[in-house]
């Protein structure tokens, strides 16, 4: 009993730590903010414009990659599973193509400072002058 209870104490104090703290960023000259239901929108080609009336241009981080899991449970509501079956679907029917993949947070910073209507997100702790936080699901 003695080692279930340290078992679970250990994991409830890694919890938070396994948790990236995701944040919507965009390109310095987009808008300033956008919402959740907007970013969902474009996260599965519902929308093509940034609020300002800008042409989007989403970036996605890989599969697997923790930042995408818990911005995809917070914004889009579906798992790397879900999402590739989406995309499969969209693809095959000609409605889309997914969005373009960033390697890590760095290169994900790199392409949405470098793109106008750039929109992606990272982890909290990742954000520096290149980008603005547009918004925190």
């Amino acid at each position: 009993m003695k080692k279930l209870s340290l078992l679970l104490a250990a994991c409830l104090m890694a919890s938070p730590l396994a948790l990236a703290d995701v944040v919507i960023i965009g390109h310095p000259s987009g808008p300033d903010s956008i919402s959740s239901n907007q970013v969902r929108d474009l996260y599965l080609n519902r929308s093509q414009a940034l609020p300002d009336g800008q042409s989007a241009n989403p970036f996605e981080l890989p599969e697997g990659d923790a930042t995408r899991a818990e911005f995809h449970s917070k914004v889009t509501g579906r798992n790397d599973a879900q999402l590739k079956a989406f995309w499969s679907q969209q693809v095959f029917t000609g409605r889309g193509q997914p969005p373009e993949e960033a390697g890590n947070a760095s290169a994900m910073k790199a392409q949405v400072a470098s793109t106008p209507g750039a929109i992606g997100y990272i982890d909290s702790a990742d954000v520096d002058d290149s980008v603005k936080v547009i918004l925190t699901p």
